[in-house]
């Protein structure tokens, strides 16, 4: 893995948890707006929305510099639209990531043909 690439998937994973906290706070003020006097709608969804794009935007650079089938690049976006999606998303970026991380190790020590 080059480091554009590298670099692609660790921004997808830096905004994908804010997104998704974005995502809760924003459900959490609608629900509030319908019950109380309390309206961050407007600001919560402004938030959310930035992140969101961010995080499309992340998500196309990604799946373009990491040659992703597209049923790994879908469940990367199905993910981005889910409330807690987000938090999943984070966690398998960074799985994949330390994956990487060891099989260009094992590389450079010709301990497999990885």
């Amino acid at each position: 893995m080059d480091i554009k690439t590298a670099s692609a998937l660790r921004r997808l994973r830096l905004v994908s948890a804010p997104e998704a906290v974005s995502f809760l706070l924003l459900l959490v003020c609608s629900v509030l707006k319908r019950t109380t006097e309390f309206d961050a709608v407007p600001v919560m969804g402004m938030v959310h929305g930035v992140l969101f794009i961010l995080y499309v935007l992340f998500w196309l650079d990604a799946w373009n510099r990491a040659k992703w089938g597209f049923k790994t690049g879908a469940l990367y976006f199905v993910l981005s639209v889910l409330p807690t999606g987000g938090f999943f998303a984070e966690r398998k970026l960074k799985r994949e990531a330390e994956a990487a991380v060891i099989a260009s190790r094992a590389r450079q020590e010709k301990v497999v043909n990885a």
